[in-house]
């Protein structure tokens, strides 16, 4: 994990999270927090953003696992070049505001959650806290679908977790100042930052686009080697 991977998963988690306030303010503006004691809310707070930072961790775990057949097996080059495509065609299914693809049961598990959520919201008691915010983790959400393409790219399992938590960090001072003290972030700044989102997403798929091509331009096109010629076989 190196920390230019580091660092561009706490940067997509900041940008992000101007995006969450927007999708994710209602669930957190509906905690059942605020008739709590201060000290008691900073705890129910923390619980269900540990909650979701930690359901990002165990993605970055399954998708660095996913991702890491593709480096041992030498194809990180087309890997890379494949998820900045999709990235760039998640971005154009966005703008153009049209579902090319739909999963039944993927909507049947969107329900199940919305259920959950649903549930422990009239749940007054701080344990509620950490399933609400891991089954926001959960939800659909294009952000955290860029976040995972991070994860893929990183070609082991510590590297993905690395890459998910940090992605979670960097949304957590965002959404800990929304849950705890309300609309602290005008509409009109939320607005703003909702535009210059698409242009953050597309850098992103061109970079890693870039990095799959091998054009010897460091931090940005470095040559990588193939995994599969250096790999030991053991007698």
């Amino acid at each position: 994990m190196t920390w230019q991977l580091i660092i561009s998963a706490f940067a997509l988690g900041i940008v992000s999270s101007f995006h969450c306030v927007g999708m994710c303010g209602p669930i957190a503006f509906a905690l059942p927090v605020y008739y709590l004691p201060t000290h008691k809310k900073l705890v129910g707070i923390l619980f269900y953003h540990t909650g979701r930072i930690f359901i990002y961790a165990m993605l970055g775990l399954f998708f660095g696992f996913v991702g890491r057949q593709f480096y041992v097996a030498g194809l990180q080059q087309y890997f890379s070049i494949a998820l900045g495509c999709i990235i760039l065609l998640i971005l154009l299914q966005t703008t153009i505001g049209k579902k090319f693809l739909q999963i039944k049961l993927f909507d049947q598990f969107q329900e199940k959650l919305q259920n959950i959520i649903a549930f422990y919201i009239q749940k007054k008691q701080l344990y509620g806290m950490l399933i609400l915010g891991m089954a926001n983790g959960l939800l659909p959400c294009g952000m955290v679908y860029l976040a995972i393409t991070g994860a893929l790219a990183a070609g082991n399992l510590l590297g993905g977790v690395a890459f998910m938590g940090f992605f979670g960090l960097g949304t957590f001072p965002a959404m800990f100042l929304l849950t705890y003290f309300g609309t602290v972030i005008s509409l009109n700044v939320r607005n703003h930052m909702k535009k210059a989102i698409p242009f953050f997403i597309a850098t992103m798929g061109i970079l890693l686009i870039l990095r799959g091509l091998n054009l010897n331009i460091p931090m940005i096109s470095p040559v990588m080697n193939n995994s599969a010629a250096h790999t030991v076989t053991c007698p």
